[in-house]
């Protein structure tokens, strides 16, 4: 599978109370990696939302709405980052114009 180097800015919801303004590393069609200032337990469910902006959807801004689950959090960077790694379990386009373009365009880079 293959990833895309994405620094994105992106919002990982845990739950109501807990909601982190955080950047991407990267995305794949079935996972997202991004840094928190708190670790989180494998196996966490969250929500983390995106926007893929137009020169990387190649029409408008696409902003998406991943459910995912953590599988594998890094220990501190210097920066006192934590690495996390999450499984993407389910998405929605939180825009409909320009988004099964953009899916479609997405999974052909990974079967690439």
């Amino acid at each position: 599978m293959r990833r895309f180097d994405m620094r994105l800015p992106a919002t990982v919801r845990i739950d109501a109370q807990n909601e982190f303004e955080t950047e991407t590393q990267n995305v794949s069609a079935r996972g997202v990696f991004f840094y928190l200032r708190s670790p989180l337990l494998t196996g966490t469910r969250c929500e983390v939302t995106l926007t893929f902006p137009p020169h990387i959807t190649l029409t408008e801004a696409v902003r998406v709405r991943f459910t995912a689950r953590v599988i594998r959090v890094e220990p501190p960077s210097p920066s006192a980052r934590i690495g996390t790694a999450a499984m993407i379990e389910d998405y929605e386009f939180l825009r409909s114009t320009g988004s099964s373009d953009f899916l479609t365009a997405l999974n052909r880079g990974m079967t690439n």
